[in-house]
This record gives C-alpha cells, structure tokens and sequence, in this order.
C-alpha cells in the first residue's frame, strides 16, 4: 500500500519528500483539508491582502476577528489604532457601500475577497455620543449640502 495525498487533484508520493516535509503535509492536511476556505481580505490603506483559512460555517464577526489577529501577528505596516472587530466593517470592494451583516455565514457570501475598513464615527449631538455612519452615499449628501461657493457656476 503506498501512501499518497492527494492536492488538487495531484497526487503526492509521500515517499518522494523528506521527513520532515512528510510529517508537515500529514499535519496540514490533517488539520485544513476538510472544510476551510482560504480567504483573502485587504485592510484599508495596507499593502496587499491577509490571507486566512476559516471555516465556511464561520460568520463575518469571525473573520473580521481572525483577520485582525492575522494582521497583528504579521506585523503589518499601518499599525491599526485598534484589534477590536466591532470597530470594523466587512465590504465585498473598496467601491461597495453598504458593509455586510456580522451575523451572515461565510458559504452564503459568494465570495472569497474582501474588504476592511474602520467603522467611522459621527458626533451625535443628541447624546452627545457616538453614531457609526450606515453608508458612504449619507456622507456624499452631506457633503453636497455644504457645498463649495467656488465650484457653484
């Protein structure tokens, strides 16, 4: 009996790699050839995307968290001001508007890159709080609202 792994529909002659490299395949395959998904989500103003192999049963929260985790763990460049996932919104593009629900399962998305951006915050002048803004299309009518006199013909 020969043993053989197959990737990709390639098969592998365990016999033909190292021992180490035997003892690493084993445990990858072990460990993620079951049900994962490899992800690849681009954070806001950072060079490339993260990659990270989640499970499809997983929600947006948990790969906004798992993202973030992978990101600090690299040591990534643009040192975000925060690890915590509720101040992040999950987005298909950099051009979608709307960010997507926390709670939707990842099979169900249909795709497999992403977008992160930070939650931006507006001064709540009822509360005196914070309000997260729900799109960038509120942010555009405000800024035709104030208007600019030198563009106006």
């Amino acid at each position: 009996m020969r043993n053989d792994c197959v990737f990709n529909g390639e098969q592998l002659m365990m016999e033909e790699l190292s021992d180490l490299v035997k003892i690493r395949v084993a445990l990858w395959f072990k460990a993620y050839s079951r049900d994962c998904l490899l992800l690849n989500v681009t954070v806001q103003r950072s060079l490339g995307a993260v990659q990270v192999l989640i499970s499809p049963e997983s929600t947006v929260g948990d790969l906004i968290a798992a993202v973030l985790r992978q990101y600090a763990k690299e040591g990534r460049r643009l040192i975000l001001p925060s690890t915590d996932p509720s101040g992040f919104d999950l987005h298909y593009s950099q051009f979608s508007l709307e960010s997507l629900d926390r709670e939707e399962k990842l099979a169900a998305l249909g795709s497999r890159n992403f977008f992160l951006c930070p939650k931006k915050y507006a001064p709540d002048a009822e509360s005196g709080g914070c309000v997260t803004t729900a799109s960038c299309s509120k942010e555009a009518e405000k800024a035709n609202r104030i208007g600019l006199p030198w563009l106006k013909f």
